[in-house]
């Protein structure tokens, strides 16, 4: 696959700091991918984002999208933070016009209402789209603030852990409203998130990313599990419990061990999801077999 995104040699240090938080980042991202980047606070995932999205100057390292350098905030470029950012003095609609007009000033009115109108249908919000912030829930907010980034239609759709500070009912019915709108459009999205069974849910790969300070992304796991699953039936794949095991074992011990540099530049592909049990016979000393379980990755 044709990487849509590269990122080479990323690195980032704040004034004053002895360490860089990251250093050497380097990974891609194809045309139409969803990619998830996860790691322990402090890696810097966030500051990368901000980076791609052309909010934030690295110290050192490249950012080119469809060949083209990042350097600066553009609307091939849509984001999505953690909080909703929302104007609380417009509606749905108006807060997605605002976007929609910054994309397409000749637009006339007409013209807006109708793009507006269509994305807001996307994400379920036809009944609301004429309130205000303060008369919408958390989750809704959320829905207005993805509308208004695909609204735009960009290129490449940059997600902050914008379901973090979702109740679990909310979070899993706007993933799957996002996997419908993603499947529909085609959207290259690359997102953060903590969360490890969202990650397997949503992603096609997940970066891995080492412990901060010198951070690095150390492995890319890919995921082997078919592009149809679902939040009901992910589990019922042996594959999903695979991959699950390999991201919490690199979270909970292996991202220690690869931190202050040590990390690889080049991150290091795997595809536990299709690692098999096999049963090996052990002769003892008696000739009586025995039979463990080794997994073969």
């Amino acid at each position: 696959m044709t990487n849509f995104l590269k990122v080479e040699q990323l690195t980032k240090t704040y004034p004053g700091a002895a360490e860089a938080v990251f250093e050497g980042v380097n990974f891609g991202v194809g045309q139409g991918e969803f990619v998830c980047i996860i790691g322990h606070s402090g890696c810097g995932k966030t500051t990368i984002l901000n980076v791609l999205a052309g909010l934030e100057i690295a110290s050192g390292g490249y950012v080119f999208v469809d060949n083209r350098e990042v350097a600066g905030p553009s609307l091939e470029r849509g984001v999505v933070f953690q909080g909703h950012a929302l104007m609380p003095w417009l509606t749905v609609r108006g807060n997605i016009a605002f976007a929609v007009r910054s994309k397409w000033p000749a637009w006339s009115r007409a013209q807006v209402d109708d793009h507006v109108q269509k994305y807001v249908q996307l994400v379920g919000l036809g009944q609301a789209i004429d309130k205000k912030p303060s008369a919408l829930s958390g989750g809704m907010k959320q829905r207005v603030g993805i509308a208004r980034a695909f609204a735009i239609q960009p290129r490449m759709l940059l997600l902050d852990e914008p379901f973090g500070a979702l109740d679990a009912l909310t979070r899993g019915t706007i993933q799957d409203e996002l996997l419908r709108i993603c499947a529909e459009t085609q959207q290259t999205v690359f997102m953060i998130t903590h969360d490890v069974d969202e990650a397997i849910l949503l992603a096609d790969r997940i970066l891995m990313m080492s412990n901060g300070p010198q951070a690095r992304v150390a492995e890319i796991v890919r995921n082997t599990m078919p592009r149809t699953r679902t939040r009901a039936t992910l589990h019922h794949d042996p594959q999903y419990y695979r991959i699950r095991n390999h991201l919490v074992d690199f979270l909970v011990a292996r991202s220690a061990e690869l931190s202050h540099g040590r990390a690889p530049l080049q991150p290091l592909e795997v595809s536990p999801g299709l690692a098999e049990i096999k049963l090996e016979l052990t002769p003892t000393s008696d000739s009586t077999p025995i039979v463990p379980l080794r997994r073969v990755v």
